[in-house]
């Protein structure tokens, strides 16, 4: 039987949208193109190297633990070499920070470039035994300043992003992509070896039905969710609960919270004061691709893009989705702060 399905031959992939943007960008020289396009390129090889995993032996541990305490699987080591040596090599970047190094990395004097690059190579790491959904996330900057590059042009306020995106590893590789004009997602197609456009211009729901969070956790929250939570599950108004879901994998967490709204949160509590999340490779590129799909993301305090980095593992909490969801959530904070 023959196949009857249309081949596309004006396919839009990721490199040539990338291309496009930066054409329509006034004064542009092609260096974000070129940095975009190699991070692309280690997000198929990790995608590659996740898909075999079992098969080459990569599960386990690696035995150490990275700079934030979690125990270091093999295939954040090899992502992590990944994104380093593909970043490093696209000539367009100066300092890379990365969840799995300790100090921030300079890249060599003759493959320097404007760019600085925050990312997580492999999120929820943790979950790999067990194939449950992992993630690479990244934010770029501009460097700012005409000094020799170093760890301080990473401490630069989410505002400053040029663009940030993560890779979904899950039943198929999505990207969700932002240069600071909206989200636009696109698929792998195993068959080219490409990222297809697959949702141009996606909008966050005005309000879910979707609560996530690890409620495991609940001995230690504060009054203010102890009572958001509370309002989820028995509504005064008489409207259904929201149902909960919670994959205990960011990258899968926030994805679904994008398409489907709702809320999701991991708050800081009486046993991480701070929140757990770090700041600039996970909050702030989350942060930024929710509000440009036009939600929130908050400490509880202030926007999480607002925070100024004091250090480059900083931990900030996090509170991102639907903005009337996130609103609901901020008047029960305002609420206790002011019996307090």
């Amino acid at each position: 039987m023959s196949d009857k399905t249309p081949f596309e031959t004006d396919v839009l992939t990721l490199t040539r949208f990338v291309m496009e943007k930066g054409r329509r960008i006034k004064g542009a020289t092609g260096e974000l193109t070129q940095l975009l396009n190699s991070m692309l390129t280690a997000i198929k090889a990790i995608s590659s190297a996740v898909r075999k995993a079992g098969l080459a032996h990569m599960f386990g541990i690696a035995g150490t633990v990275n700079v934030t305490g979690d125990e270091v699987k093999k295939l954040d080591v090899l992502s992590n070499s990944l994104v380093i040596n593909m970043l490093q090599s696209s000539y367009s970047t100066c300092v890379l920070v990365t969840e799995e190094n300790k100090e921030a990395i300079v890249t060599p004097k003759d493959k320097q470039g404007k760019y600085v690059v925050c990312f997580d190579p492999l999120d929820g790491s943790s979950n790999i035994d067990c194939l449950a959904p992992i993630g690479t996330i990244f934010a770029i900057y501009k460097k700012e300043t005409d000094d020799k590059p170093s760890e301080k042009d990473a401490l630069q306020p989410g505002r400053n992003i040029v663009a940030a995106g993560y890779a979904l590893y899950g039943s198929a590789t999505l990207v969700a992509l932002s240069t600071g004009q909206g989200v636009d997602c696109f698929m792998l197609d195993p068959g080219l070896g490409e990222f297809i456009l697959v949702d141009r211009d996606v909008k966050i729901k005005k309000k879910g039905k979707i609560y996530s969070l690890n409620e495991g956790y609940a001995k230690y929250f504060d009054p203010a969710m102890t009572e958001y939570l509370q309002k989820k599950k028995f509504p005064e108004d008489g409207s259904s609960p929201y149902g909960a879901r919670y994959v205990g994998s960011m990258v899968a967490d926030v994805h679904r919270t994008l398409m489907y709204g709702g809320i999701f949160m991991y708050p800081a509590n009486q046993k991480s004061p701070k929140g757990k999340l770090r700041l600039l490779y996970e909050c702030n590129p989350m942060a930024f691709i929710i509000e440009q799909a036009g939600g929130m993301a908050t400490t509880g305090t202030e926007a999480v893009l607002d925070v100024k980095p004091e250090s480059i593992h900083q931990r900030v909490p996090l509170i991102l989705g639907s903005p009337d969801d996130v609103q609901e959530y901020l008047a029960c904070v305002q609420k206790h702060q002011k019996t307090s």
